[in-house]
């Protein structure tokens, strides 16, 4: 950070940030390494350490080794490493681990893989006699080989992480527990800010299945928390649908593909 910050206090701020320890079961524990957990200041400095470790070094072996196309994606500690020759992925991942090794750092075992995708995954693999290309999960999707509506053509299809799906389900039948004293208005009202909420990050093409099965499971467990604070009214179906339709949003895409997204319209 020294190179791009020439005020001192700045960078004592920071040294400070670093070794101002941590607190464990009321005890303060001094850090000798890495970024407290949590802090503001974590993210920030893992995309510098990042841009310097991983970004400029993805640059200089594109220019240096690769033999074909690649693409890279990268969100804070997550990437993804596209490349057009099955040898160019190889040689990366191999160069990448010697890399990060040199800087103190590893990739998941777990994590970390390679896989045959794209639009050509499934022909290959079916002329070899396998099965249907395998899925990754990337920033809460899960990205999918398919093909288009008319069954012609490849496309590119993500849907909601189960994972991520079930952890905000979970949680919204925890929050509607504390809100059993709340008006039907109010909780309403908070399930659909809920609802636009999720819907204005998972909203992209080919989720709208998925989006409209996360609206069907809130509606049904509000219903069953309205069911189960009142012994004298029964909540049935049609109150319910009605209740939905008055404060549960209808899921629609609303980050459109990029050559739909980018398309400038102009009266010339």
């Amino acid at each position: 950070m020294e190179h791009r910050i020439g005020d001192t206090r700045i960078i004592r701020l920071i040294q400070k940030w670093l070794k101002a320890g941590v607190l464990e079961e009321g005890q303060r524990l001094d850090t000798l390494e890495g970024t407290p957990q949590s802090a503001v200041i974590s993210p920030l400095l893992a995309n510098i350490y990042l841009h310097y470790v991983y970004d400029l070094w993805v640059h200089a072996w594109r220019k240096r080794n690769a033999t074909g196309d690649l693409v890279v994606v990268r969100y804070a500690d997550d990437t993804i490493v596209g490349f057009q020759h099955r040898s160019d992925a190889d040689g990366f991942l191999n160069d990448l681990k010697e890399r990060l090794t040199r800087f103190s750092l590893t990739l998941h075992p777990e994590k970390t893989r390679l896989l045959e995708f794209g639009r050509f995954a499934a022909r290959r693999r079916a002329k070899r006699g396998e099965g249907k290309p395998e899925t990754f999960d990337f920033l809460g999707f899960t990205h999918i080989c398919g093909t288009k509506r008319n069954g012609q053509g490849f496309q590119l299809r993500r849907k909601t992480q189960r994972k991520r799906r079930m952890a905000k389900l979970t949680a919204v039948v925890e929050e509607l527990r504390g809100r059993r004293h709340q008006t039907i208005r109010e909780q309403g009202q908070w399930l659909g800010a809920v609802l636009k909420g999720y819907c204005a990050y998972f909203a992209v093409p080919t989720n709208i299945a998925s989006l409209r099965a996360m609206r069907h499971h809130i509606k049904v467990r509000w219903r069953m928390a309205l069911q189960q604070r009142s012994q004298r009214q029964s909540m049935g179906w049609r109150r319910t649908e009605r209740l939905a339709d008055r404060y549960l949003p209808q899921p629609s895409i609303l980050h459109p593909w990029p050559q739909q997204r980018f398309l400038v319209k102009h009266s010339r």
